[in-house]
């Protein structure tokens, strides 16, 4: 397997560097909701119980209906990250996949440690050369870039000529409901849809995600995953928030974006991309401003094969927000 890639959320390491305590850190580093929903109550036996079918089926009935994935049943699983892990169970041996860079780097750290040959492709066109795989992120993550229903069922249709899969990682779509396949793929059998559900809920600890994908493919993933993989706390807790009306959440979400965006333009930093839980900064001396910002305690990402880009995360308070604008004002931006 490849090195591993440093993420986000990186605290203990940030502060063991630059001091201070991790609880007194701003972390801005991750694309996750930072106004975490309240907990709904919850029977204390899931607890106790390994988790129950009845469980699962609950979750995967409001999954279905949250998605808007028709009669698709969503499998729960312990985070995308660990489907990702098991991609490589869906490609023959020797094949070549294709994914939509730059992107989130697992996927390429994954695949090309199973063997496979990965190809970084830009555009739609590319995928005529051939793939046995394709992975586009929608909206991709950290550029935003967004591609249409349309496009992607395209991209679906090129694929299939060869006996191809494209799998769509929309792990940020629940601010963008419009531009989700999940609804398409019951009647695609070769796309495959990976949502999280810690993000936008701003409940990453859960480590709960859905795959929505032909019968054949949960069940690849499924037995890849063994049994209980996802706990019954996850399960019950998911099953009510998605049953919920999440209109608060996402007004929250935008409120405090368009506050980051208001510092960052205030500070005269270029936004180049982002989503509605992080923005994408382009500045000559990003790799100086993420470490100047570490003597401040505020944690960004930084990211190895642009040193000219930042990821910047939402505070979950205005008091974050004037945090970072002090700490801007005195790296010099």
């Amino acid at each position: 397997m490849t090195a591993p890639i440093i993420h986000g959320g990186g605290i203990t390491e940030a502060a063991a560097r630059f001091g201070g305590a991790p609880d007194d850190w701003l972390d801005l580093s991750t694309g996750i909701n930072p106004c975490p929903v309240a907990l709904p109550e919850i029977d204390p036996r899931v607890w106790h119980r390994l988790p129950d079918r009845y469980l699962e089926d609950t979750a995967r009935e409001a999954a279905s209906r949250y998605y808007g994935a028709g009669g698709i049943m969503p499998l729960p699983v312990p985070g995308t990250q660990a489907v990702i892990q098991l991609l490589p169970r869906l490609v023959g041996a020797r094949k070549r996949v294709a994914i939509f860079a730059p992107t989130y780097g697992e996927y390429a750290r994954v695949l090309t440690g199973a063997g496979l040959a990965v190809d970084f492709i830009g555009s739609a066109e590319d995928l005529a050369d051939g793939y046995s795989l394709a992975v586009v992120v929608n909206p991709n993550n950290p550029t935003g870039r967004l591609f249409a229903p349309e496009e992607i069922l395209a991209m679906a249709e090129t694929i299939k000529a060869r006996g191809g899969l494209i799998v769509v990682d929309e792990a940020f779509g629940d601010l963008e409901p419009a531009a989700s396949v999940a609804r398409h793929v019951a009647a695609h059998d070769n796309l495959v849809v990976f949502r999280s559900f810690g993000k936008f809920f701003g409940l990453a600890g859960l480590r709960l995600g859905f795959v929505i994908a032909a019968p054949a493919i949960i069940e690849t993933f499924r037995d890849g995953l063994g049994p209980w993989a996802v706990s019954g706390p996850a399960l019950a807790i998911s099953a009510k928030l998605m049953q919920a009306d999440t209109s608060s959440i996402r007004d929250r979400i935008l409120e405090r974006k368009a506050a980051l965006d208001a510092v960052l333009g205030g500070a005269g930093l270029d936004i180049v991309g982002g989503t509605g839980l992080f923005a994408l900064v382009e500045s000559e001396g990003a790799y100086d401003l993420h470490a100047a910002l570490c003597e401040a305690h505020i944690l960004t990402r930084k990211f190895d094969y642009n040193p000219r880009w930042l990821r910047i995360g939402l505070a979950a308070t205005a008091e974050g927000d004037r945090r970072l604008a002090a700490a801007l004002n005195r790296a010099g931006v």
